[in-house]
């Protein structure tokens, strides 16, 4: 695994108390190497990136996505916390909302649905896509080398479809009320969305 400068090990070793000893350390080499990954960042790929193109047991890296104990969440509040502090660290904090469609077909995907294609349509035309709707959510801030503000994401998140959660006994939640129960509780960071000239939805405070 190539070594890294102190100031990104540091970084890096954020994120260690988020799982076990014994998953921290292949866990570690999958967070290095989707960075330094071009591409696709498959597992293969981010073994082959960072030496380990040989591993005899590479599933225990895979074992890391799949069977272990660690919370995407508590990795995301992380990775938040570590955005603020580079980028904000005075505030105030602008986050953005957007969603994507991954294509997925299969009958073992229940919480797939028929969406707008946001790629095929257009004013007069409206396409379909069959897939899963993920949505993200990212810190807008002024990256000073780039000059401009952009969109840093720290957390995705499966938004099934209304189908799968009537199913299921759930009520299905809009992009626009997430969040509604803290609201009451404390001042929340995204207020409610404004749509822009080209229909996104952004979310900012008041």
């Amino acid at each position: 695994m190539p070594r890294l400068p102190s100031r990104f090990a540091a970084v890096i070793l954020a994120f260690a108390p988020l799982t076990l000893q014994r998953s921290w350390r292949h866990a570690e080499v999958l967070l290095i190497g989707a960075i330094l990954a071009p591409g696709q960042r498959t597992v293969t790929t981010i073994l082959r990136i960072t030496g380990l193109a040989h591993e005899r047991r590479f599933v225990n890296y895979h074992r890391v996505l799949s069977r272990a104990a660690w919370c995407p969440r508590a990795a995301s509040r992380t990775l938040l916390g570590l955005l603020v502090a580079t980028f904000v660290p005075s505030g105030p904090v602008v986050l953005g909302i957007d969603d994507t469609i991954e294509r997925r077909r299969g009958k073992r995907i229940a919480a797939k649905d028929i969406y707008r294609d946001p790629v095929r349509s257009s004013h007069g035309h409206f396409g379909k896509a069959s897939g899963l709707r993920w949505l993200s959510l990212m810190l807008l801030a002024l990256v000073p080398w780039a000059g401009r503000i952009w969109a840093l994401p720290f957390l995705a998140a499966l938004a099934p479809s209304e189908r799968f959660c009537r199913t299921r006994g759930r009520r299905a939640q809009e992009a626009d009320g997430l969040g509604a129960a803290a609201r009451a509780a404390s001042p929340p960071l995204a207020a409610r969305p404004r749509v822009g000239r080209s229909g996104r939805q952004r979310l900012c405070r008041p």
